[in-house]
Order: structure tokens, then C-alpha cells, then sequence
């Protein structure tokens, strides 16, 4: 076997999904220049694991340096000696600097020693922490890229950090010395179902598909709550461990979340606690006056920094784009712990929850509620899974679409779409999302309410399109007079898993 073709078979092996992600680390490993690369996603999604678990399967010097949150300056320059000491001089100790320029000049001068055709990766991990205030580390690493590194084909940079909206921002961004220096970027984003269910059965934890969703609605794809699911456990037995006993690892998760993204965490969680109270959504301007923050720029970059944090997204409904955006909440975890763990935190610290707490109230109408909307939240992500499933070309725009008549005195009703394909052939895929633990079945009035839906979209947009009707559930429609009238196709809980 050759040398390339047993490493990526490593690597395979050790790295669930992440296919366009492993692709960009071979071209970059392959390439003939310096590169510098640049990685951003939600903490907590795999951006340390996906590095270092490449470069276990790749030929090159690895120099791996983390920041550490809250150290200071001479901490962070201390940790950065120890490594280039690990990593070039055998472990020999390395005198830390006081500063990044002398620091920076130790490891070039490290460098300078391997072979000319022996690739070196610079990953600084956590960078955000490592730029303590007035430490003048990007003017360093801006002098040492910009004249030195840049010009040594056998170096990759690779910088990290769960602050995405710092890495967006002082790296990707930067107006300064690092303009456009950034060769590739990988965004990182969470765990599909099919992933999800992939990382587990490498665990050797087989689990149902409506299993994997059940869990998904409180996880979200995020690769290390997937990795406290032990062995042998249902869903409900998953999330009682997990989210409500006195030792459970995501009981409060919550608050070290935002404290290790942002220096003031509290407004970020007082807007999350906003959003989280409109399931569908909030406008911009509705959200700047419920939170009482001010007008500006201030106040539209902490929207930002959420959005690229990957707990919220904006959103331009269908057919109004002259109306601004409105948020939602785009993390399953949050949504969760705000609605169902934080009301028992008292309980829970107290050990006041008896085991087994979650298994009777899952049973709950105000659960089988919630669980129906996060399947609608879930099924946004798996868009091009559906688009898929139903046959859609490629160009097919995906939208979602409500109605509220503007008076209450008006004998209107409003409408609200789950989802719609916009498609290019001249007809629209209206999709209807039902989460169900058996076959749904469409009666009389259902029928009628999706025939008035459909009837208030065609009026309210004035659409001459053809549409079409399509239901999305997790084990699929039972077939009758209605469905048979109505629906033209469907999406089931299996499709989501697919491979696209």
C-alpha cells in the first residue's frame, strides 16, 4: 500500500465526516507555497480534533501551541517556549520571552533548522485567548508572515479559535498587515444526522434513526455532547444523565458556553433569552427594543457575533425581502437548556431530581409540542437532504413564508409555510412539516387547513407559479382520499440521513 493511500485510510478512520473539510488539509499539504489558513466555528464543534487528528496521518513537523483562556501575557509566551522547545529540541527547556516578536523570531529561527523539503504546520489554537489586551501579537505575527514565513514554501499557518466573530474579524477580515493574506478558510460547522449517526456507530453505539433525532433536538450536531452518550442507553435515558442530574455534563454547560466566547457575556444571553421565546422568530427591530440595547452599531454586531457564533440566524422570509430580517434561535442546546433544564437548576444542584426524571416528563403534550417544532429547526438543516428526496434542481431557492393579517378586526386569516423550494421551472414546492411517532395521517380538516394555506400564499404573493405540495414527517404520510388529492410527494425522517 502506498505511503498517501494508508494515511488518508488513517484518517478515515479516525475522523467521522467532515469530507470537504479533509479535502482543503490535502491540497493544503500538497501545495507549493506557504499557506495560511484560517478556521472558525461553534465551540465545542471539533476544529482541535479535525487538526490534530489530520496531522497524526500526514508527514509534517507539527508545532501545536493553545492559548489559555484568562492567562496573561507571560503565561501565554511561557506555553508558547514549552512547545518549541517539545517540538524542536527534544523537550529542552527554551527561555519565554516578554514579548510575541521575540517569541515569534525563537520559532522561525526553529524552523530554519528542518530540511528545506521538510513541511512544518504552525497551528496556534485558541489565538483569540493568546492576544492578551497590549500584547501586540497580530503586529507580530503580521511582521513575521508578511516577511518571512510567507516566503518558506514548507510552512502551513493554521489558525483557530471558538471567538468566531474574533477570528472573522482580526484575521479573515483584517484591514491591517494581514489583508488578504489568508489562503483558505474552513468553516466548521456542526455534526448532519448522518454524521451524527456515523460518530456514534464508531463508538460501537447503534441507535434507531428517531433515537438520533430525539437526542439531535437537545444536541444539535455538536461532536462532544455526542461523546458523553453512553452504551446501552435510550434517548431519554441519554438526556436524564446528561442534562438533569447533579453531575451531569451539560447541566451547565450553558453558562461556560458564553463565558468563554465573550469577555461581558450577559447582553449575548439576554438577547439568546429574547429570540428563544419566539420559536419562529423576531424581528431586528422588535429585538433591539425588547432588549432595550441602543441603536447602532454596537448593537447590530452583537447580532453578528451571535450569528457567527452559530446560536442564531437571520432569516429574509420568501417574498419579503423589503421587510428586514428576523432571528432565530439556530442552537438545539441553548433552546433546550433555556426551556426544560434551566427552570430545575435549583432542583438539579439540590440533587433534588430523582433519576429517571426525564423518561416521565418526555411523555408530556408540552414535549411531544416542542420535540414537533425542533423537527421542523432540524429539517432547515438538512435542506439539501429534502431537496434531494423530492427531485428538485440544484437552483431550487429554499424559503420559509408567514402571514399575519395587519388588523385584527379583518375577517383574514393569516398563513405560515414550514418550508418552500422556489424552483426554476416555473413552480413551487410548498413543503408541510409534521413530526409524528406514527404514520400521519391527513383528515377532512387538516386537508381543508392546507388547502386555505396554499390558497392565502397564492393570494398574499400574488404567485402565478404552480405549486405543489409535499409533506415532510419522520415515518411517513398514511395514505387516504385527502393525501391522495393533495400531496404530490414526500420526505421521511430516513431521507434526512441520506448522503448527499
Amino acid at each position: 500500500m502506498k505511503k498517501k493511500e494508508k494515511s488518508e485510510q488513517v484518517l478515515s478512520g479516525m475522523i467521522v465526516g467532515r469530507g470537504a473539510e479533509k479535502e482543503i488539509l490535502n491540497e493544503v499539504m500538497q501545495s507549493k507555497r506557504a499557506e495560511f489558513i484560517a478556521i472558525y466555528g461553534r465551540r465545542r464543534v471539533g476544529k482541535t480534533y479535525l487538526i490534530k487528528n489530520y496531522m497524526d496521518s500526514v508527514s509534517s513537523v507539527f508545532f501545536h501551541v493553545t492559548g489559555l483562556q484568562n492567562g496573561s501575557l507571560l503565561e501565554q509566551l511561557e506555553e508558547f517556549a514549552i512547545q518549541i522547545g517539545a517540538t524542536f529540541y527534544q523537550g529542552a527547556p527554551i527561555t519565554p520571552r516578554k514579548r510575541w516578536r521575540d517569541a515569534f523570531e525563537d520559532l522561525t529561527q526553529a524552523i530554519a533548522k528542518l530540511p528545506k523539503n521538510q513541511k512544518i504546520t504552525l497551528f496556534f489554537d485558541e489565538l483569540p485567548w493568546m492576544a492578551t489586551p497590549r500584547s501586540r501579537l497580530l503586529t507580530a505575527l503580521e511582521l513575521y508572515w508578511n516577511r518571512y514565513w510567507v516566503f518558506d514554501a514548507k510552512i502551513n499557518l493554521i489558525i483557530c479559535g471558538s471567538s468566531t466573530s474574533w477570528i472573522i474579524e482580526k484575521i479573515i477580515n483584517n484591514k491591517g498587515g494581514l489583508h488578504n493574506r489568508v489562503t483558505r478558510t474552513i468553516h466548521l460547522k456542526p455534526f448532519s444526522l448522518r454524521e451524527t449517526k456515523a460518530f456514534l456507530a464508531k463508538n460501537h453505539i447503534h441507535l434507531e434513526n428517531r433515537q438520533i433525532l430525539d437526542l439531535y433536538t437537545v444536541f444539535g450536531g455538536v461532536p462532544l455532547y455526542w461523546s458523553f452518550i453512553r452504551k446501552g442507553r435510550s434517548a431519554n435515558q441519554c438526556i436524564d444523565e446528561l442534562c438533569f442530574q447533579n453531575n451531569g455534563a451539560l447541566v451547565n454547560e450553558f453558562g461556560r458556553l458564553f463565558s468563554s466566547l465573550f469577555e461581558d457575556p450577559k447582553p449575548y444571553i439576554d438577547l439568546i433569552r429574547i429570540i428563544a421565546q419566539h420559536r419562529y422568530g423576531i424581528g431586528q427591530a422588535s429585538l433591539i427594543i425588547q432588549s432595550k440595547l441602543p441603536l447602532g452599531g454596537s448593537t447590530t454586531h452583537r447580532f453578528q457575533q451571535l450569528e457567527e457564533a452559530g446560536f442564531i440566524t437571520s432569516i429574509v422570509p420568501y417574498g419579503h425581502k423589503d421587510k428586514g430580517i428576523y432571528y432565530v434561535i439556530d442552537d438545539e442546546y441553548c433552546l433546550f437548556y433555556l426551556q426544560w433544564i434551566e427552570p430545575h437548576l435549583k432542583m438539579i444542584s439540590k440533587k433534588a431530581v430523582n433519576k429517571g426524571f426525564w423518561l416521565s416528563f418526555a411523555q408530556r403534550p408540552a414535549w411531544k409540542s416542542w420535540i414537533g417544532i425542533a423537527f421542523e429547526s432540524i429539517c432547515y438543516k438538512h435542506i439539501d437532504q429534502i431537496r434531494l428526496a423530492l427531485r428538485l434542481d440544484p437552483g431550487s431557492i429554499a424559503g420559509t413564508w408567514r402571514y399575519m393579517p395587519r388588523s385584527k378586526t379583518l375577517d383574514q386569516e393569516g398563513a405560515q409555510i414550514d418550508l418552500l423550494f422556489d424552483r426554476p421551472d416555473g413552480s413551487i414546492t410548498i413543503c408541510e412539516i409534521k413530526n409524528s411517532d406514527k404514520l400521519f395521517a391527513i383528515d377532512k380538516a387538516y386537508a381543508q387547513t392546507l388547502k386555505n394555506k396554499m390558497t392565502i400564499f397564492q393570494k398574499q404573493t400574488r404567485t402565478k407559479k404552480q405549486l405543489f405540495l409535499a409533506m415532510v414527517t419522520a415515518l411517513g404520510i398514511q395514505a387516504t382520499m385527502y393525501s391522495e388529492e393533495l400531496v404530490t410527494n414526500q420526505v421521511t425522517l430516513d431521507d434526512l440521513f441520506k448522503e448527499i
